[in-house]
């Protein structure tokens, strides 16, 4: 994979370079941005819907389901440890992701199903689930 190169210059406003592709992430106004672009977060849940989608729809033409769209609404937040009854982690934060997914077209009920199993398979949902390790080195 490529790398990803994100610049600033004193402000929250970056812009992101991913291959061919360029885009700008900022901050909301409230939180000292000037919201010329989606969030850090927005990014990461983007990253999970998408990833998602694809993977139902890979699979969709793989099985011959006769998948013709969908839409994967995420949402997420975050809660202190300490308050989370069933976490593991008890120390810090858990951050949470809520994803409602749409699935159109004339499937059965064994076909939605399968595909509802098959969407916890993208390589995302994997990443964000698994343990992470991230190594950072300040370079002249």
């Amino acid at each position: 994979m490529e790398p990803v190169i994100v610049r600033s210059d004193a402000s929250f406003k970056n812009t992101v370079t991913a291959g061919k592709h360029t885009f700008t992430v900022d901050e909301p106004v409230g939180a000292g941005g000037t919201e010329s672009g989606p969030t850090p977060y927005d990014l990461l849940s983007a990253a999970l819907g998408s990833c998602t989608s694809m993977t139902l729809h890979f699979i969709a033409r793989r099985e011959s389901i006769p998948l013709e769209g969908v839409e994967v609404t995420v949402t997420n937040d975050r809660m202190h440890a300490q308050d989370c009854a069933d976490c593991v982690t008890t120390a810090g934060y858990i951050h949470r992701f809520d994803v409602k997914i749409r699935l159109k077209g004339d499937l059965t009920t064994a076909q939605r199903e399968r595909l509802t199993e098959i969407a916890r398979r993208c390589p995302v949902f994997k990443t964000l689930s698994s343990e992470i390790r991230i190594a950072e080195t300040v370079v002249e």
